[in-house]
């Protein structure tokens, strides 16, 4: 007879087989699909065809539009999309729509050679990057919709599942597939890269095949009292510009409103907490590929050990996590996942120290990867209990966008840092950044209180 603390972790591991965790699993993988392919695999193609490093820095900016996400989340998040929102819901709609778009886009990056046409290249990464940045908007909203506080966490963890093997295909499987294609790699060629793209592009139906085998999220009644707590102001307006006002005060304002309204000053706390979370693993994984290159590991050895064990060892910890969040709390597990990450940040100090050895290698991209994927998904529950389901869209891509502005912007200062101080102090460096996000976590914890009235399953 099984005790009753293996039945407590035993229905802690069954609830990853709820539909709604299966769901975010391959929405996850559409999400992730195109991160990697306006950022890190397009860096390796755009040097491969002869773009010098300083361009190719520059159009690493493109990415930022994850980063800006929050801007038109208020339209995504009210907005209806004439015939496909009554056919499908105001979320999968959206989601169709944007999926459609970042297809388009990468068959687009295929057939442009960046050899003789880089503009046109960076203009259909734009749109990839700004589509895809929508679909993550829409996914947000969908997975906090989905469920209450109990899915959460582990919605999380099966969504950085799918998001994990999405860039293992988009950064290793690139590789493979343009390896595989190519005649000669001691010459460019477009032909190889083109074949790569297309099948990525052709891998978005992963996701768009989900959105329309699934059902829409019950939509969160939202309360007339949005319109009592308008400004007084609007009610005295034309009708024509009150409407207008009113549209802009429910959709755009009263997400912020209600946000600082329910924390007060807190609010500035937790924001602090959200900018500054991921900045040691954001910071490093900036500088890691080029820390590889000089240390002289083949591109085989880090695909294997970076892109594929990595994403291995992240979901891993993002199964970990989500269970241990359910089981012991948001706040227990991010402050243990911070503190485990600045620690191993301090492995790749070691390894500087040890040069390019392989099973080192191994050994620090199994921790690290391992205490991300844990910190990720507490992090992502703990995003998810403060966001309004009023206003899920919004508040929600608000958060992540502000989680990656200030680390991206730090970051790209790390080639900089580098050449001043070496890679080991460097590294140091990132380990000690993570220590003011522990007294924030502490502090968070200890001031705030998440919502656990939602509703659970």
């Amino acid at each position: 007879m099984r005790s009753e603390s293996a039945e407590g972790w035993w229905d802690a591991l069954r609830i990853y087989f709820h539909p709604r965790p299966l769901t975010l699993l391959f929405l996850g993988f559409s999400s992730g699909l195109p991160l990697l392919l306006v950022f890190g695999t397009l860096s390796f193609w755009l040097r491969e065809a002869g773009v010098d490093r300083s361009t190719i820095g520059f159009i690493s900016w493109v990415a930022l539009a994850y980063g800006f996400k929050w801007v038109w989340a208020p339209l995504v998040d009210r907005v209806r999309i004439p015939l496909l929102s009554g056919l499908l819901g105001r979320r999968r709609s959206w989601l169709l729509l944007s999926q459609s778009a970042v297809g388009a886009g990468l068959i687009g990056m295929a057939l442009v050679d960046p050899a003789v046409g880089l503009e046109p290249l960076i203009w259909l990464a734009v749109l990839v990057a700004f589509a895809s940045a929508t679909q993550d908007i829409v996914i947000d909203a969908f997975r906090i919709e989905s469920g209450g506080v109990r899915l959460q966490a582990v919605m999380a963890a099966t969504y950085m599942i799918g998001y994990r093997l999405a860039m293992i295909t988009a950064g290793a499987g690139v590789l493979w597939l343009a390896a595989w294609a190519d005649p000669d790699p001691a010459v460019y060629e477009h032909l190889p890269w083109r074949f790569a793209y297309l099948v990525m592009a052709g891998l978005m139906g992963v996701g768009i095949l989900t959105t329309l085998l699934v059902d829409e999220p019950r939509p969160p009644q939202r309360p007339a009292a949005d319109a009592t707590r308008e400004p007084a102001f609007i009610a005295r307006l034309a009708d024509p510009v009150q409407s207008a006002m009113r549209w802009v005060w429910s959709a755009v304002l009263s997400p912020f409103v209600d946000f600082f309204g329910r924390y007060g000053w807190l609010a500035l706390l937790v924001l602090a907490l959200i900018a500054t979370y991921r900045i040691s693993d954001i910071v490093l994984g900036v500088i890691a590929n080029v820390f590889y290159v000089d240390m002289g590991f083949s591109k085989t050895e880090v695909a294997n050990v970076t892109k594929v064990f990595g994403v291995v060892m992240t979901l891993l910890g993002a199964v970990i996590g989500g269970v241990l969040v359910n089981r012991l709390g948001v706040i227990r597990i991010l402050f243990t996942g911070a503190a485990l990450v600045a620690l191993t940040n301090l492995l790749f100090a070691l390894l500087a120290k040890v040069g390019a050895s392989v099973p080192m290698l191994i050994v620090v991209v199994a921790m690290d990867n391992l205490a991300g994927g844990m910190a990720s998904a507490a992090f992502v529950a703990y995003l998810s209990a403060l966001t309004n389901v009023q206003y899920s869209a919004t508040q929600y891509a608000l958060f992540s966008s502000l989680m990656l502005l200030f680390p991206k912007f730090v970051g790209g200062f790390s080639g900089v840092i580098v050449d001043h101080v070496g890679y080991e102090q460097f590294f140091v460096l990132v380990a000690l950044m993570g220590l003011p996000v522990l007294l924030l976590v502490w502090l968070a914890g200890r001031y705030t209180q998440l919502e656990t009235q939602k509703a659970d399953v």
